[in-house]
């Protein structure tokens, strides 16, 4: 196990003994898929491939849409699941969507986009933006960082198969009326995933805390993060420009991350045990599952807020959308043969399942297709309010329906 702290390993935090029982996604075993998944974290088009092109329009002509770019909290990385369940056959209790009856096809949701990993689902963010545009376009891709976006000739790099996604923005530009760019970028700048597997290491196996160490790798990342995803917004308007558009005529929606853990007093599973593993798929010491609840996505939303700020955009914060509808949270449900898939007692994000027995684990951590026909509602709203940075967040015991917006200072 070469790369991790064993010095560590022999002073477990309060309340959790050394001893180990056996568990759903097997200890070590478990952890090493971890490490290797993680390194892959209207009308309705998805990437610029069915972009349409067949006639060119300008500013103020052809349909009239919304763009959404960047990385898989806005792509729509585990809009198959709608919640989470322990029974890993058939539909999974109605939770997986890729279930055809006999086998499962995650193309039902993902379209093309299952084979390439950019994981573009159905109900991502922008599809569920109903009631806005004529035209409801998607080329984000899970994964992206901001190099994905950054045009070719300013040192965009393609991604999976597919061209930067400023490149991508130019012919949509030109195909439609585009009155909204949505962007949620930087958190693989800053090695979300890696974070997230370094903290479930340390709760499965080394039985000690990350916030300590992984704070100051962010520190170390941030400010560079934050100047290219400034850099990201010059190319969308560099890209908008060349196309026709002036600055008043569309809109760039900078958003930033929920959280998909709940705070540790907000878990209902017990900090020492396994259940947090066997049973409720979020690996997280309580001090941790604080430390990104309280400083770590704030921190990032509060930098994101400033670019926006200086780039002339509008700030969409998310931080607080999956409240109460986190994996293992308190006010949520697993779903179950008694109690089905709803959106009113269903987690909103998809749990960590590190062995795969239920899909691909870089769905792990993401807005579900419950939390994304929120963030669609959440979309929706903002587009309604053609000035200011709004919050979002959900009603306690409502469905999707229920997300509302309220200013920010």
């Amino acid at each position: 196990m070469s790369g991790f702290r064993p010095t560590r390993a022999s002073a477990p935090p309060p309340g959790r003994s050394r001893s180990r029982s056996p568990w759903r996604r097997t200890g070590r075993r478990a952890a090493l898929a971890l490490s290797v998944a993680l390194a892959a974290l209207g009308t309705t088009v998805t990437g610029v491939g069915g972009a349409g092109t067949t006639a060119a329009a300008s500013p103020g002509s052809g349909p009239t849409a919304i763009v959404s770019m960047g990385d898989s909290y806005i792509s729509g990385e585990a809009g198959r699941w709608r919640g989470n369940s322990l029974t890993n056959s058939g539909s999974r209790d109605g939770t997986d969507r890729a279930w055809t009856g006999s086998t499962y096809d995650p193309s039902q949701v993902y379209g093309t986009t299952a084979s390439n990993g950019c994981h573009r689902s159905d109900s991502a963010e922008v599809h569920s933006a109903t009631g806005t545009t004529q035209a409801l376009i998607n080329i984000a891709c899970s994964g992206a960082t901001t190099q994905n976006v950054f045009r070719s000739v300013s040192g965009g790099q393609s991604y999976k198969g597919e061209a930067p996604q400023a490149d991508q923005l130019a012919s949509i530009a030109a195909a439609n009326d585009v009155k909204v760019i949505a962007l949620s970028i930087g958190g693989n700048d800053l090695g979300f995933a890696s974070i997230i597997e370094k903290c479930a290491k340390d709760y499965i196996i080394w039985y000690s805390y990350c916030h300590d160490d992984q704070q100051p790798v962010v520190d170390s990342k941030i400010d560079t993060a934050m100047t290219n995803v400034g850099k990201a917004i010059d190319e969308v308007r560099t890209v908008m420009s060349g196309a026709g558009y002036s600055a008043s005529a569309y809109r760039v929606v900078l958003q930033s991350y929920p959280s998909p853990i709940p705070r540790g007093s907000e878990n209902r599973y017990a900090e020492s045990g396994w259940s947090r593993v066997n049973t409720g798929g979020c690996p997280f010491w309580n001090k941790d599952s604080d430390w990104a609840r309280d400083s770590l996505v704030p921190q990032i939303a509060g930098r994101l807020k400033e670019v926006a700020a200086a780039k002339g955009a509008q700030f969409l914060d998310l931080r607080d959308m999956l409240q109460g509808r986190e994996v293992c949270a308190t006010a949520s449900r697993l779903v179950s043969a008694a109690q089905p898939p709803s959106a009113t007692t269903s987690e909103w994000a998809r749990w960590i399942d590190s062995s795969e027995t239920q899909g691909p684990v870089q769905e792990s951590m993401h807005p579900n297709y419950y939390g994304q026909l929120s963030q669609g509602r959440c979309l929706s709203l903002i587009y309604a309010q053609p000035t200011g940075d709004y919050g979002c967040r959900n009603t306690a015991g409502s469905g999707t329906s229920g997300m509302y917006l309220t200013a920010l200072p």
